[in-house]
């Protein structure tokens, strides 16, 4: 079992009959997705509903048989299991490279706990060292955005697909992968990103996840806040 195995598997602990669960997007979440839908299968978890956080999560959710909902039959959900880029002091992450993170974080807002996955090669001292910061922008005028980005200290690269063409995320936007030396200060550079109009959303997931399942090799670190 690999460790994105095993933290996938580990996150079922945390779900239990007749829950509404988020269904996060990404390697490791895609792992617990296949978990959640083989524990349907077996009866040993029943009466579930989930809310995908990307067309690719709910795909594979209808292919499991895993029963969805929406924000307009359920109001809060009980869990949401998620995946991270980064792991950084006080459990604050970075999401994104999968491409979902203003639904992953709507998600996650509108739910009572959320639970990140990741293999322990995402924990980081300082947020930024490893991973870009992935940030949304409408396609309207993104090289704007590019160059407020680029001012923050940062170099932006707009993502592309495997085909060389502009990537689209599910809600019809750009992204650009910011590359900082670090984020020294996560939560001034959010405050800077939130109050500028183009920008839809970051990757920056502060304050919000309450467990985080980091699996090695042969166990699995938790981490609550």
């Amino acid at each position: 079992m690999t460790p994105k195995q095993r933290a996938g598997e580990a996150a079922l602990g945390y779900i239990k009959d007749g829950m509404a669960v988020g269904l996060g997007t990404g390697s490791t979440a895609k792992l617990f997705i296949d978990a959640l839908g083989a524990a349907l299968r077996a009866g040993k978890i029943k009466n579930i509903r989930g809310i995908p956080t990307s067309v690719r999560s709910e795909e594979q959710a209808k292919q499991l048989g895993i029963p969805l909902t929406d924000f307009a039959e359920t109001a809060t959900l009980d869990v949401t299991v998620d995946g991270a880029d980064e792991v950084g002091p006080g459990m604050n992450l970075i999401k994104g490279l999968g491409g979902a993170l203003l639904r992953e974080k709507l998600v996650a807002q509108n739910s009572r706990k959320l639970v990140i996955v990741a293999d322990d090669s995402k924990k980081v001292a300082a947020l930024g060292t490893k991973s870009p910061l992935p940030v949304e922008v409408t396609q309207f005028s993104h090289e704007a955005s590019e160059r407020f980005l680029r001012g923050l200290g940062c170099t932006p690269t707009l993502r592309k697909t495997e085909t060389g063409a502009n990537y689209v995320t599910d809600n019809g936007n750009f992204i650009y992968d910011c590359r900082f030396a670090r984020i020294d200060d996560p939560r001034a550079l959010q405050e800077n990103l939130s109050q500028r109009a183009g920008i839809v959303e970051t990757g920056l997931f502060l304050d919000m996840a309450d467990v985080v399942l980091l699996a090695g090799i042969d166990a699995v670190e938790t981490l609550k806040r």
